[in-house]
């Protein structure tokens, strides 16, 4: 069985679109369903239903699609088991990241490292939005959020510091809070999945709901709010630092600390050995971030 052709069908069923799929391969759209019609040849029933704006699996691509993934990570598993001490990296690495910590800090990361290999081609995708690293066919991804799929591993890349901060004009306006316990008196910014913010205190947790005024799905918007003066803010410092530094965001209650302390993850599958290109990123990630993350840094 071809495994290029086996590729083509895993990257169909992803996209539900031969000619992105065939594209995304080096493909023209009419190679894409050549190859996808000699797979469904030499096996003998059909895989995809086709209509004019998109494609769909059939009952027996779906019960195909696991076996097809399956045979493709092994196959890279024994080249990257023979190859891992002598290969230079070199392929398409397919990573994925949340948007903004993706656009601040992963890009200039991605460059310095397509400069030291120049044969790996870099495919990147930026959700806010955890996606399946299996099923989008993703070689890593990097996460802020705890790790909850026990068939993914993950290696800390950094410290994710969290802070609580507000502007200069909103505490002017409504005051600085000195324990966590103002904040019910204080406006918040928040993404939409944090409904009330946990502290360590001498006397115990603490758990604390201020009065939330603006939410969004983005960090650089919540930062961007915080700034414009709608309220306090839980905020990474590798997504406020500068604003910090030149005095557009104030850190609060900075003898508080959240309960919970989050990291920067590299993350794959556990069903595959790691690939030269993957085990490179990982290893530029870790020497370009530091012990101390250059946004943790004295200025």
């Amino acid at each position: 069985m071809n495994l290029e052709h086996l590729n083509l069908f895993v990257r169909i069923a992803t996209l539900q679109n031969i000619s992105q799929a065939g594209a995304d391969l080096g493909l023209s759209a009419a190679v894409a369903s050549a190859q996808l019609q000699k797979l469904e040849s030499t096996l003998g029933v059909r895989l995809l239903h086709r209509s004019t704006r998109n494609v769909t699996l059939s009952e027996e691509g779906e019960a195909f699609l696991p076996h097809a993934k399956e045979v493709l990570a092994s196959a890279e598993a024994a080249r990257a088991a023979v190859g891992a001490g002598s290969s230079a990296p070199s392929g398409t690495l397919r990573m994925t990241a949340s948007a903004s910590f993706g656009r601040q800090h992963l890009i200039p990361a991605i460059a310095s490292f397509m400069e030291k290999f120049e044969q790996v081609e870099v495919d990147l995708r930026l959700s806010d939005t955890i996606v399946d690293l299996v099923e989008g066919g993703f070689d890593l991804a990097l996460r802020n959020a705890p790790l909850k799929d026990s068939t993914l591993v993950a290696r800390r890349l950094a410290r994710d510091r969290r802070i609580i901060c507000a502007s200069p004009d909103y505490l002017q306006k409504h005051g600085t809070p000195e324990h966590p316990q103002d904040l019910t008196r204080h406006y918040s910014v928040s993404l939409h999945t944090v409904d009330c913010w946990s502290f360590t205190t001498p006397d115990g947790p603490l758990q604390v709901h201020p009065l939330t005024r603006f939410r969004t799905d983005n960090g650089e918007a919540m930062r961007d709010a915080c700034c414009a003066g709608l309220g306090v803010t839980i905020n990474s410092t590798w997504n406020c630092y500068q604003h910090l530094r030149d005095g557009r965001l104030v850190e609060v209650l900075a003898d508080y600390s959240l309960e919970h302390e989050a990291g920067v993850w590299a993350v794959y599958p556990t069903s595959r050995l790691l690939a030269p290109k993957v085990r490179a990123m990982i290893d530029h990630l870790l020497a370009w971030f530091g012990d101390t993350p250059y946004w943790d840094r004295p200025q």
